[in-house]
């Protein structure tokens, strides 16, 4: 099995090319991959596959570290774009089908712009972890979020070593969860859970939805916010049509393996 390594801010993934379909995944054999110790590590696997959409070519098949499937990663859409960049396989324009639906990314340099589709604010809701109440507001970005604005000594002092509880019905799926510290008007910084990931450097349809919520609560519809993650810095803009989301994507190695040889741990 050729791979390879790939990031958007320190969110990872292991990219697998498989447009023939001879590459049977498993959650068992994606956990085994993103296995930091016994595997190659990452936070998620990309297969690139054939698109059934016929808007797209490509269809990004995105897997959760735990074997989970999402519907939608927006590094994830970054670095799959930037693959098929790099290796030829499309151009500076690419539209991508995902299981949240159809976005097109702008490769541009070292960064990649990708079109997140509109957002759908859900209404209020709350996190909760070790008993302490979070409120937050709910959002699709094609999967689900619930950002939450807290104080800088919250964000740096919640744990997010597990899944926060949240509200079964309104997430029946889980959900995604952000802490969002307001540094400046147009300028959050963010750490996140991500259902199926654990806590990561960053996260892309988390990083948009904190940039919308920020908008949303100072009352515009419109506009561009900063957001920080622990992995870098992300552009969120929402225009009048859509929302998107800009950022560096790196591809950092390429190799092979043979997958029977992946300790699969207990």
């Amino acid at each position: 099995m050729k791979f390879t390594k790939g990031h958007g801010t320190g969110n990872d993934f292991v990219i697998i090319e498989d447009l023939e379909g001879t590459v049977e995944l498993t959650p068992a054999l994606v956990a085994a991959l993103c296995d930091r110790r016994f595997g190659i590590g990452g936070d998620g696997v990309l297969r690139v596959q054939p698109s059934t959409d016929p808007a797209a070519v490509y269809f990004m098949d995105y897997w959760n570290s735990d074997g989970s499937l999402s519907e939608m990663c927006g590094n994830g859409v970054r670095v799959f774009a930037r693959y098929l960049h790099t290796t030829g396989l499309a151009g500076d324009e690419i539209p991508l089908s995902t299981r949240g639906g159809l976005r097109t990314a702008y490769v541009e340099g070292d960064l990649v712009r990708v079109d997140m589709a509109p957002p759908a604010l859900l209404g209020d809701s709350v996190a909760v972890i070790d008993g302490v109440s979070y409120p937050g507001l709910a959002i699709s970005m094609g999967n689900p979020h619930l950002v939450c604005d807290v104080p800088a000594e919250v964000a740096e002092a919640v744990d997010l070593s597990r899944a926060p509880q949240t509200d079964p019905a309104l997430f029946p799926a889980g959900v995604n969860v952000e802490f969002s510290v307001k540094l400046a008007e147009d300028h959050r910084r963010m750490r996140v859970y991500e259902r199926g990931s654990g806590e990561t450097m960053s996260c892309g349809t988390g990083a948009t939805a904190v940039g919308v919520a920020a908008l949303h609560t100072s009352g515009r519809d419109t506009g561009t916010v900063t957001v920080d993650v622990p992995g870098g810095r992300l552009e969120v803009t929402r225009d009048a049509r859509t929302s998107w989301l800009a950022g560096p994507a790196v591809l950092t190695f390429t190799g092979e393996l043979d997958p029977t040889t992946l300790v699969r741990r207990p």
